[in-house]
């Protein structure tokens, strides 16, 4: 029998975890996707972003925080419609591991064209991050120095 991606009571489907070729790596609290059930407009503008990125750039951006299963409650003011994302900014060794903007690893320029791609897509709404050179539609956030966390509409 085919094995389906999880799926929650809103049949809103976990981000894959691990696919092939991927573009992107996963990571967030709670593990193994629990904080990674996506609304379909949230999905598909990862899908696209993923593949776009891809295709300029061989290293790959971390995908963290979405939402919990049927929305549920978390310590954020958000993250609970499916809708945002927290994606951690790029390192300069290419490594799967947390970067802030002041960290000599942190890739500003790649990051800034992560984010450029995030932007040209149609559903995206805003971006925050406190680097605000990175890209000059970023608008700065409290405690968003070590990912950028993007709203769709």
């Amino acid at each position: 029998m085919l094995e389906v991606q999880p799926k929650d009571g809103r049949k809103f489907f976990m981000l894959p975890q691990a696919p092939e070729d991927a573009g992107y790596y996963v990571y967030g609290t709670p593990g193994a996707g629990e904080f990674q059930y996506a609304h379909p407009h949230m999905m598909t503008a990862l899908l696209w972003v993923e593949r776009e990125w891809a295709a300029i750039d061989s290293r790959k951006f971390g995908i963290g925080n979405i939402s919990l299963p049927d929305g549920g409650e978390n310590e954020h003011d958000s993250h609970m419609d499916g809708l945002q994302v927290d994606v951690r900014p790029l390192r300069k060794d290419g490594l799967q591991l947390p970067v802030t903007w002041h960290d000599h690893e942190y890739d500003q320029e790649a990051t800034g064209r992560l984010i450029a791609i995030f932007f040209s897509h149609p559903f995206v709404k805003k971006v925050l991050f406190n680097d605000m050179r990175a890209h000059p539609r970023v608008m700065m956030w409290p405690h968003h120095d070590n990912h950028f966390h993007v709203e769709l509409k």
